[in-house]
């Protein structure tokens, strides 16, 4: 059965669950070889899960930000890997189908193949020399205008999916111009190579390898988009990457009041949840996730009920979302660990695999500096325009 037979968030976010309960044990096993966990992208293509994101017009179900956070949220804490991928495309493919940035004709025929094949798309933006595409370097990867198209040529990293992605997103660097455009390639252009170079101790499932284009060869229609460099529009979908990282937290949280619950040693009487010091700990971790859940869904909700306008006026909230979640996540998962004790350092126990996880998150955009600086600007400006 498809998410899309289903008439509510909660009978869909239900459904999701179900569907799941296998990512639990996955997650171990993929984290621990260092492989990407295939099987969980075909159940979630099998529910129809690819296409919730692409507007009703072009045949999907259009779910508003909010919900798109809970099936996040849902996903990250069973497998904060499998979440985290699969939000960039859930993510993106909402941005540009609701803003319409690319050519009607050439979003609606990656929408169709969304909802025939659960076909994945992903941005690649990031290189070795500029670093974040957040920091507003010009791509080095090239594109050179020929008589029917264009030509590329360049390298990118940290590409999310690569694995199992058919489209990706490149963003670079017109030759003889100072333009900086997004290009549409497809996975089987010849040129297209896959360098499996992602080691990270953290989010091992993502493969996030490197993307390498060698005089790929793409249409004139498959420059979908021109980039103006540091004026980047408030991105309310960018909020799955804290969604991601509070269901890696509450599963931490889950399993240390669980183990606080049965653990009994026989220095006491009754288990360790009796005791001051443990039920501060986990006191702190409700308290927590309880601000983040909060925060992150006011703002989501915010941004579904917005005018175009006072969404623009939203990056500093954003930023804010992502910058206090992430960092109360880290917080959470270190106090699970706190109240488990040594065990939580075996390999067989999750919460290592939290704990590396939770904090690729201080990593992703946007970065915690530039958003403090967001907001200090945002303070005096409000404070001089008061007076």
């Amino acid at each position: 059965m498809k998410l899309t037979d289903f008439n509510t968030t909660e009978e869909r976010i239900e459904a999701l669950k179900e569907k799941i309960v296998p990512f639990i044990e996955r997650a171990q096993k993929h984290d621990e070889d260092g492989t990407f966990p295939f099987e969980n992208f075909n159940d979630l293509k099998e529910i129809g899960y690819p296409a919730l994101t692409i507007p009703t017009e072009y045949g999907g179900l259009g779910i508003s930000l909010y919900e798109m956070l809970r099936m996040q949220e849902t996903i990250a804490k069973v497998d904060g890997s499998t979440a985290l991928s699969i939000g960039w495309h859930m993510g993106i493919t909402k941005y540009l189908g609701e803003n319409q940035i690319w050519n009607e004709e050439k979003y609606a025929a990656f929408a169709q193949d969304v909802l025939k094949t659960g076909a994945l798309l992903n941005n690649a933006a990031t290189e070795p020399a500029t670093g974040s595409p957040t920091r507003g370097g010009r791509p080095e990867t090239s594109a050179k205008k020929t008589t029917d198209g264009w030509v590329l040529n360049g390298r990118k990293t940290f590409t999310t999916l690569a694995p199992i992605l058919d489209y990706f997103v490149v963003s670079a660097s017109i030759e003889a111009s100072d333009k900086v455009g997004n290009f549409l390639i497809k996975r089987e252009k010849n040129g297209v190579e896959i360098e499996e170079t992602w080691d990270s101790i953290a989010m091992r499932g993502t493969g996030s390898h490197d993307l390498v284009l060698e005089n790929v060869h793409v249409n004139n229609d498959d420059l979908v988009q021109y980039l103006t460099p540091g004026n980047k529009p408030a991105a309310g979908w960018l909020l799955h990457i804290p969604a991601c990282y509070l269901g890696i937290a509450r599963a931490a949280q889950e399993y240390a009041i669980d183990f606080a619950s049965n653990y009994s040693p026989n220095s006491i009487e009754g288990t360790i949840s009796d005791l001051p010091n443990v039920k501060q700990k986990i006191g702190e971790m409700e308290l927590r996730f309880m601000q983040s859940q909060h925060f992150l869904y006011s703002v989501a909700r915010k941004w579904d009920e917005s005018s175009e306008e006072t969404r623009e006026e939203m990056k500093p909230e954003l930023g804010a979302v992502k910058l206090s979640v992430v960092n109360q996540a880290v917080e959470i998962v270190d106090l699970a660990m706190r109240i488990t004790g040594a065990r939580s350092l075996s390999k067989q126990n999750p919460l290592q695999r939290y704990y590396r996880d939770v904090r690729a998150g201080i990593h992703n955009p946007p970065m915690d500096d530039m958003t403090i600086i967001q907001l200090a600007s945002t303070s005096i400006a409000r404070q001089v325009d008061s007076k």
